[in-house]
């Protein structure tokens, strides 16, 4: 299935290379690039690329291309899966995901990378059993294996690998029985000049953190468990169940995990939690312009919106801005042409706001269009799509655990045409 995998940082450098079949030249690669130079950012890179005897199938995260080379026809969404899960590995494994903290780890890389796939399939995918076939790096080993010569790889074969639970090991023991789960929800939205919403969808995900000792099988019931379209579990939960009765049953890993992820596209049930006024116009024949933006809660159900940053990609005609923010710090570049406002809370007793003039080019016609506007935001203790766990239950064991729900919500891609 997959012969190699190439790793590929923003300015187009080949930093790590493994192949599992025969090896595939650098060369291939080289339709990636054209494919990355006629894109105008790097998320605008397709996702599958044919070249005339390859598949290049990649996926852009953590400032990494992790191209996947393919020689035969595979169904794509399972390559990129399992390019997503490769990822996900190795921000579990090193704490961080990076180009600087592969290449300081990347002997523990390619042992991973080695037991993931077996000629080209996947085969050890999951996190628990992969840290007992490798050790994760800690300064300790590291020395030990420096000194005695010694590596990572463990030296039995995990026991969830026989078992029917492959996702979990034997024998887990913990002095405290705790099980937290976070549902995060990131909201994808288009607000057109008006302030109508042109279109809107949540994501969301369930992230749990269970440490629970022994054999404990766990049941999560919702309030209102039809919102969910397009859902997608972790392999632990039992599908059947969830199809009659709506509730979610499983025996967890231990750690962390994704549960399951989910989407909701009905329009009327994506509330948009905060609203942006704005008010910026070029004079036509002069070189100036005026801006203003005012942004205000709705629909935060009483809850405070946080981390707000405001974005804008300015004409090509702006030369610079004078502006004042009523809070937080603002930021034009002359060159990128990009504004950037960090606003903190908003407090809805005093709106923030940020106003000011912008001055163009000399003999400039009038740009064509207004810049789009992208809002960075977060809300704590919300799921806006109106999700709600009901009850979690804990079956198989008698001791009792501390249990624990968070929610959030967070700004996607929310852009605000003006």
């Amino acid at each position: 299935m997959i012969h190699s995998l190439f790793l590929i940082n923003p300015s187009g450098d080949i930093f790590l290379e493994k192949h599992w079949k025969s090896v595939v030249s650098r060369s291939v690669c080289d339709y990636f690039f054209e494919a990355q130079e006629r894109a105008s950012e790097a998320e605008n890179v397709p996702p599958i690329i044919q070249t005339p005897h390859h598949y290049l199938l990649s996926v852009y995260r953590h400032a990494i291309f992790f191209v996947a080379v393919i020689q035969t026809e595979v169904p794509p969404l399972f390559a990129i899966e399992f390019l997503h899960r490769v990822v996900d590995t190795f921000q579990d494994y090193f704490g961080s995901c990076s180009e600087a903290v592969i290449k300081e780890n990347v002997v523990v890389v390619y042992e991973v990378l080695e037991e993931m796939l077996d000629n080209g399939f996947p085969l050890a995918t999951e996190s628990n059993i992969l840290k007992e076939l490798i050790k994760p790096p800690t300064i300790l080993r590291s020395v030990v294996n420096t000194i005695t010569g010694s590596s990572n790889v463990g030296d039995q074969l995990p026991t969830g690998q026989l078992s029917v639970v492959p996702w979990r090991r034997t024998g887990v023991k913990y002095t405290n029985n705790e099980a937290y789960f976070d549902v995060i929800e990131e909201i994808d939205a288009i607000i057109d000049k008006s302030g109508c919403t042109v279109t809107a969808e949540i994501q969301g995900v369930i992230d749990a953190c269970v440490k629970l000792s022994g054999m404990p099988d766990l049941t999560l019931s919702f309030m209102n468990p039809r919102l969910l379209d397009d859902v997608s579990f972790h392999p632990c939960v039992r599908f059947k169940r969830w199809e009659s009765e709506r509730i979610l049953s499983f025996i967890p890993p231990d750690g962390n995990f994704r549960l399951l992820s989910y989407h909701v596209s009905a329009q009327n049930l994506v509330a948009i939690p905060v609203y942006v006024k704005h008010n910026i116009s070029f004079r036509e024949g002069s070189s100036g312009g005026r801006f203003e933006v005012t942004l205000g809660p709705k629909q935060s159900m009483g809850k405070t919106v946080e981390g707000v940053t405001l974005t804008g990609q300015m004409p090509k005609g702006v030369l610079n801005m004078t502006l004042t923010p009523s809070q937080g710090t603002h930021v034009f570049d002359p060159v990128t042409k990009l504004l950037s406002w960090d606003v903190g809370k908003i407090n809805p007793q005093k709106l923030p706001n940020l106003k000011g003039t912008m001055i163009l080019q000399a003999g400039c016609s009038k740009p064509d269009e207004n810049p789009t506007l992208n809002l960075h935001f977060k809300i704590q203790q919300l799921a806006i799509s109106g999700l709600k766990v009901n009850r979690l239950d804990m079956y198989g064991e008698k001791y009792k655990p501390f249990k624990g729900i968070k929610y959030m919500t967070k700004a996607g891609k929310f852009q605000v045409r003006t």
